[in-house]
């Protein structure tokens, strides 16, 4: 098995802004390459399949939040736009990359305190009133930097106490981690798999809505990250970090598979969480489930505190738990299909 932490530095080392993820698409390329037929479609889903006999999905999304370069300024500057679910109160200040001809460091300007008028200081920016600088002038930039450009947040491993990992886009690179941490296992099984590494989920699960089409999938796991607990957060709302997968209820997922899940976790000694949801998961699980003629659906988590910011932070043991979990959950699924 690979080594967990090693695996999560480059998965997380390599850029994919939603709609741009070329880069992350050819690194999971080569990591698929050693389990079965891979293919990627116009979107940039990459798929795996190996395997015969029952069929199973395992889905996890490749790409991440960032920017989109919207102006070039006559003084220098970069104007951005939102891909996906920014939090702008982190935004100034920052480092990021610009991904034009050549990667261009910037950082997102800001005033200093003394230049601040009274009350400025508490005002959240909106993202049209940010501005990147580069140092370059704006004919410089215009020729190494295009409109539609996309443009990434410092990348920040950070290996913390106690097993735990700080990065951006752990979102959703520790499930594409926990999917591939299975596969060596998964090849022993008697049945069929496939890989299903999705685009365009922060954009509105848009990979996933077609991924599943003409696969003839019989279940489905999806693979993302939910809320742990951190000061200043309700108890009510996260689970804990380094306290297992969080296996997933909602009307929209099987609840057998969920029930089963839980068993299997109890009975392999699998740390695990229960997370109760009343409705829309807010992952790729919403849309797989009603794919095709509908697929029975499973969504199992990894705890992650500070989502959608530049310093996620998962635990690793966590990862390592919801990768046990689905290995444990098709092996008893098979061995019940074909006992």
């Amino acid at each position: 098995m690979e080594n967990t932490v090693e695996l999560l530095k480059e998965l997380t080392s390599v850029v994919g802004v939603s709609g741009a993820e070329e880069n992350i698409v050819s690194l999971l390329k080569e990591k698929l390459a050693l389990y079965g037929e891979v293919s990627v479609d116009t979107m940039n889903n990459v798929y795996c399949t190996f395997g015969e006999g029952y069929h199973f999905l395992l889905d996890a999304h490749l790409d991440e939040i960032g920017l989109i370069v919207t102006e070039i300024t006559d003084d220098g500057f970069l104007k951005a736009a939102k891909c996906g679910g920014i939090d702008n109160r982190m935004l100034l200040g920052y480092e990021v990359s610009v991904w034009g001809k050549r990667e261009i460091k910037g950082i997102i300007s800001t005033l200093p305190p003394h230049l601040q008028s009274d009350g400025e200081e508490k005002k959240v920016p909106d993202i049209k009133d940010i501005s990147i600088d580069t140092g370059l002038s704006a004919e410089e930039l215009k020729r190494v930097v295009s409109l539609g450009d996309r443009v990434t947040f410092k990348r920040n491993f950070t290996p913390l106490l106690n097993g735990r990992i700080s990065a951006s886009c752990l979102d959703d690179r520790s499930g594409v981690a926990s999917i591939l941490l299975c596969l060596d296992r998964l090849k022993k099984l008697p049945c069929k798999i496939t890989v299903l590494f999705s685009s365009q989920e922060e954009l509105g699960t848009r990979g996933a809505k077609i991924g599943p089409y003409s696969k003839n999938v019989d279940e489905a796991i999806s693979v993302d990250v939910s809320f742990a607990y951190s000061n200043g957060c309700d108890k009510s709302d996260c689970k804990e970090l380094g306290k297992g997968a969080m296996i997933g209820f909602s009307p929209i997922l099987d609840k057998d598979m969920s029930r089963r899940l839980v068993q299997i976790a109890k009975d392999k000694n699998i740390p695990y969480q229960c997370e109760i949801m009343s409705g829309r998961t807010g992952t790729n699980a919403d849309v797989i489930s009603i794919s095709e003629k509908g697929i029975k659906t499973g969504l199992i988590s990894i705890p992650e505190r500070y989502m959608h910011q530049p310093v996620e932070v998962v635990d690793i043991t966590d990862i390592e738990s919801v990768s046990d979990l689905i290995c444990a959950y098709i092996a008893e699924r098979t061995g019940e299909i074909y006992a």
